[in-house]
């Protein structure tokens, strides 16, 4: 029924394809490639693992605007518990994937965890719905911020014209596909020296901050928790909001293959860096606070402009450079991640074959990376991006609360599995009962939006029978899907 991934060489010599059953020989630890066999290295350090995490949670949000959970929780001093709140259950569901990263041996994340746990055809609909949707839509709305910031100090007296952010977003997303197509080294490199640059960033708003705080600046948190109260509909929101701030803790087990010694460096890398995403986190916002007052943050199109102005002179300008920095940043590590994905769909033949193979000199999943360009670009150019985001945003929380449970499932269905590093039960237990009630919120506060994502979603049933089960396909279709 399923297509089993072939083992020789592609006709013109430029790539081979992954080894066969689904697995890499790199995963065979003590056990050489095959002669003529192309594998995906492992070049993921824990030093590059933590940039990665670090470098996907951290996007434009910090920096721009985190009123969201303000406008929902009604106060300063709740708003800054559901961004620590967050932070610890974001952790609590990065250490159940640090599980299953170190149990399950196979990068792909999502996809791999649901298809151990519950089958195929669960996991072709989340690889169907990335693909065609969450990944181009997420990777040009980051794109685009990126695309206005980098443009911000060109046009301070002036509006942007949003052909020129279209264009210079198009290059943006052409130079990150080009940089994850032509070298792992060098796109991880990167990406450790944009990490910095982010740290760096949230570093120039925390420190002055900070002096603030010595300087006696602490009237906007004179009665902290008082204001407008939080209604019941918005407190929830404003978890979903945070939640969302802190969303990229999982892209690590997309690469697990690639990752050297994972059994010690996923659990490492995931809590170090969910622990300075979340101090980092919530100490910026003590630091908008000191200078800018509740109703001012929620007035701010981009808070931490507003803050540098005020604060820092003629320096506010390399905010904006800072911000665009950090765009970049998640670009790239959501393409490298995301990629591995489709790599390993296609190696378990839900998606065409072409995309698991391997580029013979670079060592890179090449197909697997540039099949988002194409995607990416109409998702830019054409359709209202933030409102696509909205109708799928309910699916990822849908999918990880699913992966999570499947964590307790196979806790039960295969409890000799090896499991290096192990969490206490009620940890998956609390973050997928979070995830589903984030998805039943959604359901109930936003039913048209999220109505239409769930029906984009179940297309995935039908094109699974259609592409995967149906045997007796004409010969052009087969050839249409490289088989």
């Amino acid at each position: 029924m399923f297509r089993k991934a072939a083992v020789p060489t592609v006709s013109n010599g430029s790539y081979l394809q992954g080894q066969a059953n689904g697995k890499l020989s790199s995963m065979d630890r003590g056990q050489p490639a095959q002669e003529g066999k192309v594998v995906l290295k492992k070049k993921v350090t824990l030093l590059r693992g933590i940039s990665i995490i670090i470098g996907t949670i951290i996007g434009a949000g910090i920096f721009i605007s985190p009123k969201g959970i303000l406008k929902n929780t009604g106060s300063v001093g709740l708003s800054l518990t559901v961004w620590t709140v967050c932070g610890i259950l974001s952790l609590f569901g990065a250490l159940c994937y640090a599980e299953l990263g170190t149990c399950i041996k196979k990068s792909g994340g999502h996809y791999t965890y649901i298809l151990e746990a519950f089958g195929p055809l669960p996991a072709f609909v989340r690889v169907w719905v990335e693909l065609l949707i969450i990944r181009p839509a997420a990777t040009a709305v980051i794109s685009l911020a990126f695309g206005r910031y980098i443009l911000e100090p060109f046009f301070m007296q002036c509006e942007i014209p949003e052909l020129a952010i279209k264009l210079i977003t198009a290059v943006g997303i052409t130079l990150v596909m080009v940089l994850n197509s032509t070298s792992v080294s060098w796109s991880a490199r990167i990406q450790m020296f944009l990490t910095f640059c982010k740290l760096v960033a949230i570093l120039i708003i925390i420190v002055p901050g900070v002096i603030q705080l010595i300087k006696g600046e602490t009237q906007h948190f004179r009665n902290a928790f008082a204001g407008n109260d939080a209604s019941v509909m918005g407190l929830p929101l404003a978890f979903y909001s945070g939640m969302y701030a802190y969303s990229g803790w999982f892209y690590l087990n997309f690469v697990t293959e690639e990752v050297e010694n994972p059994e010690k460096n996923i659990p490492l890398a995931i809590c170090i860096s969910m622990i300075i995403v979340t101090v980092g986190y919530v100490l910026t916002n003590v630091a908008y606070f000191t200078t800018i007052s509740a109703g001012e943050l929620l007035l701010s199109k981009a808070v931490a402009v507003t803050f540098a102005e005020r604060l820092m002179g003629n320096f506010s300008l390399a905010v904006p450079v800072f911000v665009a920095l950090s765009c970049f940043g998640s670009m790239n590590g959501g393409v490298f991640a995301v990629s591995r994905m489709f790599f390993v769909a296609s190696r378990e033949g839900h998606l065409p074959e072409i995309l698991s193979m391997i580029h013979v000199r670079k060592h890179t999943p090449l197909p697997a990376v540039i099949v988002l360009h194409p995607l990416t670009m109409i998702m830019l150019f054409n359709g209202d991006l933030y409102s696509l985001l909205n109708f799928l945003s309910f699916a990822r929380w849908l999918f990880i609360g699913l992966v999570v449970a499947g964590l307790i499932y196979l806790r039960y269905k295969r409890p000799d599995m090896p499991r290096p590093f192990k969490v206490p039960l009620f940890i998956p237990a609390l973050f997928s009962f979070t995830c589903l009630f984030m998805v039943a919120l959604s359901l109930y506060s936003d039913p048209v939006n999220t109505g239409i994502g769930f029906a984009i979603t179940l297309t995935g049933i039908p094109a699974y029978y259609l592409f995967i089960v149906w045997d007796n396909k004409p010969k052009w279709f087969r050839k249409l899907l490289g088989k």
